[in-house]
């Protein structure tokens, strides 16, 4: 899902021409196609892990609940202790993604922001 945060730098230097290729493609558009795509990505992964993170915490709280109801069987606690471990891991996963985007949008400023400016209230 990050292949495109993993590639970025290639992917800056395919698009950019070159002193002696500027005449030949166009770095505007390339640059607002990439934009779009980055944004589309970041997009679908925050969506993606979100809808992770809701849905384990909802399974926490279900957990909790048997468990604060009286039941205190080996694999509910086990089952509890799996699932926190999961929240935590997504939580996790969640600031990773934040720094990720963050390493994407700066290397991208660099690069294109002579040939193309994002709106500035949509953000990357």
């Amino acid at each position: 899902m990050r292949q495109l945060d993993d590639k970025i730098i290639y992917m800056l230097n395919a698009i950019l021409p070159t002193e002696s290729f500027k005449g030949q493609s166009d770095p505007t558009a390339k640059c607002k196609d990439l934009y779009e795509q980055i944004q589309t990505g970041h997009k679908s992964r925050e969506l993606a892990i979100t809808r992770c993170l809701n849905a384990s915490k909802e399974k926490v709280n279900q957990l909790k609940a048997e468990r604060d109801n009286g039941n205190d069987s080996p694999q509910l606690l086990k089952a509890l202790r799996k699932e926190q471990n999961t929240l935590r891991l997504l939580q996790s996963e969640l600031n990773i993604e934040e720094v990720v985007k963050d390493h994407t949008v700066e290397t991208y400023y660099q690069k294109c922001r002579g040939f193309y400016k994002p709106p500035t209230d949509i953000e990357i």
